[in-house]
């Protein structure tokens, strides 16, 4: 089969999920013999760039002609048999999908988080659940400024999504959601549900693995206030204060919150704050753990680093909603803390490091259930699948408008939401 994956790569300054995916799913379509192409741009070129062009990027968020005109032309050389989508912000726009059009390509699109009905794409506000965008306009994203806590920043998130709403829904064949939980959330949100197909992440088996009962308690990813790293210090200072647990909390990543975890854990024996870990130290660090810790706020799509830590046979305390709830078999691969709850997050570390024999068992449950529904193999899979499905049915249907946007959605997510700990 001949691929042409398109993506717009996150900034090398900081870890990226979604790069490493598209890198992994790249590497496994060409070991099993594929053609696979890249048509990409990255976001580390726009400090190159000069002030005018840096002025008229936001212009060019929801619609990049230049970007359509150069696609359609490759497009109509190569004739690729499907182009599969992730990231298009910001360089590239949703342009993409016309120019699939153009030259008559079938089109797959990932989708890594909640752009399609969040303009910021986190469903979440101030630290809590938000859908008021849900169903509706994505004004009250501009009103509150969601993306990067600006309102002049939000603008063109908010227009892309309100212009090309139709275009994304009607110029996709095939929708890969990469957790059940996300895929509910679309659906329930408006989305056509007979082109959302789930398709969970994948990681490589990695070179090392658990063989004893690790050193240290594991956060790895972005240091964001989404991701649960404050609540994570809250939690770590409740453990210290009444003793600790034996072995130290390692940190590994960066992002805004850097200099405040690099300052909370100075001068400290029971935290170590490392860095930015390339991909071997991550698989080491991984293999060296008593647990992983995932704590994020926000609803998380998926949650790479709970199936990084089951691929080394390590267990996950793991926030319990979102795409976690279905990652971790509670008590069986890892443990679930009460969302946003320190306490909570502190009773599980506690739990998951004073029982050994427990901690090995759940690691090796957590092995297996790596190797049965996240390997590369079955990636490849569903991957493939997904292609043929999509090429299949670019000649016949799928193409009827979506639903218009309403209230009903919103609410009918709003309630779900309310159970997963309160929605605003």
């Amino acid at each position: 089969m001949h691929v042409l994956v398109v993506h717009n790569r996150y900034g090398s300054a900081q870890p990226s999920g979604e790069n490493k995916v598209v890198d992994q799913e790249v590497a496994v379509l060409r070991a099993a013999g594929h053609r696979v192409e890249m048509f990409e741009r990255r976001s580390d070129d726009i400090a190159a760039k000069s002030l005018p062009s840096k002025a008229a990027l936001p212009l060019l968020v929801p619609w990049n002609p230049a970007v359509r005109a150069e696609l359609a032309a490759r497009l109509r050389s190569e004739r690729p048999d499907v182009v599969h989508v992730h990231n298009v912000f910001p360089l590239l726009s949703p342009a993409v999908l016309a120019a699939c059009a153009d030259a008559g390509v079938p089109a797959v699109a990932t989708l890594h988080n909640y752009t399609q009905v969040c303009p910021p794409g986190t469903l979440q506000r101030d630290g809590r659940p938000c859908t008021e965008c849900v169903g509706s306009t994505p004004l009250p994203a501009v009103r509150h400024g969601c993306y990067r806590n600006s309102r002049l920043a939000t603008v063109p998130l908010a227009v892309s999504l309100s212009v090309n709403r139709r275009r994304w829904w009607t110029g996709v064949e095939r929708f890969f959601c990469i957790s059940a939980a996300q895929r509910d959330v679309l659906v329930q949100a408006g989305m056509p549900g007979e082109r959302l197909a789930v398709k969970h992440n994948f990681v490589p088996d990695p070179d090392a693995r658990r063989s004893g009962t690790g050193k240290h308690v594991l956060y790895l990813g972005r240091l964001a206030e989404a991701k649960g790293v404050r609540l994570l210090m809250t939690a770590w200072d409740e453990i210290a204060a009444e003793g600790g647990v034996g072995v130290p909390l390692v940190i590994a990543g960066t992002g805004p919150l850097e200099q405040e975890v690099r300052g909370w854990a100075a001068g400290r024996d029971d935290v170590r704050y490392v860095g930015l870990y390339d991909t071997a130290e991550c698989q080491t660090a991984i293999a060296q753990s008593v647990a992983v810790v995932a704590p994020s706020t926000w609803l998380e799509a998926f949650g790479l680093v709970v199936v990084e830590a089951m691929a080394a046979g390590v267990p996950t305390v793991a926030a319990g909603h979102g795409a976690f709830v279905e990652l971790v078999d509670e008590g069986v691969t890892g443990l679930l803390h009460e969302p946003g709850e320190a306490a909570s997050l502190a009773s599980c570390i506690r739990r998951i490091v004073a029982e050994p024999a427990r901690n090995r068992e759940m690691g090796q449950a957590a092995r297996r259930r790596y190797e049965q529904g996240f390997s590369p193999a079955v990636g490849l899979e569903r991957l493939v699948e997904g292609y043929r499905t999509a090429i299949a049915g670019r000649s016949g249907g799928g193409d009827s408008p979506p639903p218009s946007g309403n209230g009903n959605a919103g609410s009918r997510w709003g309630i779900r939401a309310s159970r997963d700990g309160g929605s605003k």
